[in-house]
């Protein structure tokens, strides 16, 4: 996680023969997704990070949509985090990371989609350039959003959304699950997360942050909080050294 982001200009590093190559970029919660997952399955694999001002040709050869996070393996390359992440999943089977029913598993990956009432909201309040009518109703939106998933864990009974560890629907939502401190941070007064009308998803939080693969990916509110002013300030830091 400290490899420079590559600019245009920048040479391809060599690929490695037999070792998975992952295209992420430090701060992205989709790239994260890919590399708690690569964690968890403890694959080996190597880190390419890319600028996504300034993205590299060769980069965009590979991946004609230009994001991460990006599988390379065999010179194919894969790309959407969520695809990304099935791949590994069927790859390695151990441990696996969806249940084995049929109907279960197709209702976590509706979980994953409605994940996005909790995300868009919050790039909505980043987006809103102090406006504090459009932050108030882009949090509701998200409390909104977050009640589905406070709901579920408490219909399900378990520690982690996987049962006794995290599966696939945890990872998938984590990333974002790791900003919510920096969005209070963010936004000020008023963004908390209510305990009382959260207390399963934010008990979730704290184990979430004891597992090894959350603690590989791992970055603090502040850090969050650091690299998205600089990115609404039109200034990212990706390398996050100013």
């Amino acid at each position: 996680m400290s490899d420079k982001h590559l600019a245009a200009g920048s040479p391809c590093p060599p690929l490695e023969p037999g070792v998975l190559r992952c295209y992420s970029m430090r701060y992205c919660p989709f790239a994260q997704r890919a590399r708690l997952v690569l964690a968890a399955k403890q694959v080996r694999f190597d880190i390419v990070n890319i600028n996504l001002r300034q993205k590299p040709d060769w980069f965009l050869a590979k991946n004609p949509l230009g994001k991460v996070p990006a599988l390379e393996a065999g010179g194919e390359t894969i790309y959407e985090s969520t695809i990304v992440c099935d791949y590994l999943d069927d790859r390695f089977p151990e441990p696996a990371l969806y249940p084995n029913d049929p109907w279960e598993k197709a209702r976590d990956r509706v979980y994953v989609e409605l994940w996005a009432k909790v995300y868009g909201p919050m790039y909505k309040i980043y987006s809103a350039k102090g406006d504090q009518q459009t932050m108030a109703e882009a949090f509701e939106s998200f409390l909104s959003g977050l009640d589905i998933f406070e709901t579920e864990l408490s219909r399900r009974g378990t520690t982690y959304f996987g049962g006794v560890r995290p599966a696939m629907l945890d990872y998938m939502i984590w990333p974002h699950s790791e900003r919510f401190a920096m969005l209070t941070m963010f936004a000020g007064e008023g963004y908390e997360i209510p305990r009382d009308r959260y207390p399963n998803m934010l008990s979730w939080i704290g184990k979430m942050k004891e597992d090894p693969a959350v603690r590989k990916s791992y970055f603090t509110p502040e850090e969050h909080l650091k690299f998205i002013k600089g990115m609404i300030n039109g200034n990212p830091d990706y390398d996050g050294e100013e």
